[in-house]
């Protein structure tokens, strides 16, 4: 389903002119006055947790007249290319997606509209080949190992589920980042590890999360909407990831591992204005140290957790930030323990 989300008028358009660059790739006039227009097409719902973290950048910088703003949601993978022809045809300025399922496909279109910039969630790496092809994702290990602790040290049973899409790397190093630092409170801590085949299937995670507290987890790991409502209704703990969802679960989520898409938007905004956006990695936008994740607050769970737990966190996230302690990006599949 296709719709437009934001679209800024034309007075705040003339409003916005004086604070903004003009924004174009380098073989593109300059269009001074005119905000870069931005498109992303999205496989799941904005309501999920990873596309809604780029929507809600996106959403933030059309506010700000930085950027008049368009998406498509729940798009299926063969529609894929047509929706990116329709909107490389309508003249946007920059693409914003995730194409891990339809690789081929989107860098063939980069090919056919050179003067289009795309930005897009890739497990693979930049190509020469396609210089106007540049890929992102959400390397938010470090959050994710932060979490781990604080995990590692509320779990009383030393069994935690935990419930991914896809064992793919973007959940892979998520994962495994989190079970590091579990074991840093808990060396002997055991991990029940299942993917559902989808990236967007709450009942589906919710029975595989009810399977793993049956097996004995007394904390889950929630990877996948779905996972924190069965911890709820078993009473049980649970560690959120990408977004905050604390408030839906207030006696539940103890902490979770944000991502921030603010600096990755920002980042390819400046290249496509300065003319200088090519194939380039934007992944390490995400890292902490960039701004682009961060431990969310421990909120309803301030001071339930052991101060062990949380001077080692403080520790750890001083030396990430300082560059003196690297979580290691471990993208293999993660195996129960």
């Amino acid at each position: 389903m296709s719709r437009t989300s934001l679209a800024v008028s034309r007075r705040h358009l003339l409003a916005s002119v004086a604070g903004l660059a003009a924004l174009s790739l380098a073989p593109r006039a300059l269009r001074a006055a005119t905000p870069v227009k931005v498109a992303a097409i999205y496989t799941v719902p904005v309501e999920q947790q990873w596309v809604g973290r780029i929507h809600e950048a996106a959403v933030a910088a059309a506010e700000r007249g930085e950027i008049e703003y368009v998406y498509s949601e729940s798009v299926s993978n063969s529609d894929y290319e047509r929706v990116m022809r329709e909107y490389c045809e309508a003249g946007h300025d920059l693409l914003v997606g995730e194409v891990f399922a339809v690789e081929d496909a989107a860098r063939s279109v980069a090919m056919d509209y050179p003067d289009t910039a795309f930005l897009m969630g890739s497990s693979f790496k930049p190509d020469p080949a396609y210089p106007n092809f540049a890929v992102f994702d959400n390397y938010i290990q470090d959050a994710s190992y932060l979490s781990g602790i604080i995990a590692g040290a509320m779990s009383t049973s030393g069994n935690i589920g935990m419930v991914g899409g896809y064992p793919i790397p973007e959940v892979n190093r998520l994962m495994n980042a989190f079970m590091a630092g579990a074991r840093e409170m808990n060396p002997d801590i055991a991990f029940q590890v299942a993917f559902i085949g989808s990236w967007f299937d709450p009942p589906k995670a919710k029975e595989t999360a009810f399977a793993q507290i049956e097996a004995g987890a007394d904390l889950l790991y929630a990877e996948r909407f779905g996972v924190s409502d069965a911890a709820q209704e078993k009473g049980i703990l649970a560690i959120g990831n990408v977004i905050d969802t604390q408030a839906d679960y207030p006696e539940t989520v103890v902490a979770s591992a944000l991502w921030h898409f603010e600096p990755t938007l920002a980042a390819a905004l400046a290249r496509v204005a300065d003319g200088s956006f090519g194939a380039d990695d934007y992944g390490v936008y995400s890292f902490m140290k960039e701004g682009g994740c961060s431990l969310a607050p421990l909120g309803s769970f301030e001071g339930k957790v052991p101060g062990e737990a949380m001077d080692l966190v403080a520790q750890r996230e001083a030396e990430i930030r300082s560059g003196a302690y690297t979580v290691e990006i471990d993208d293999s599949e993660p195996k129960s323990s």
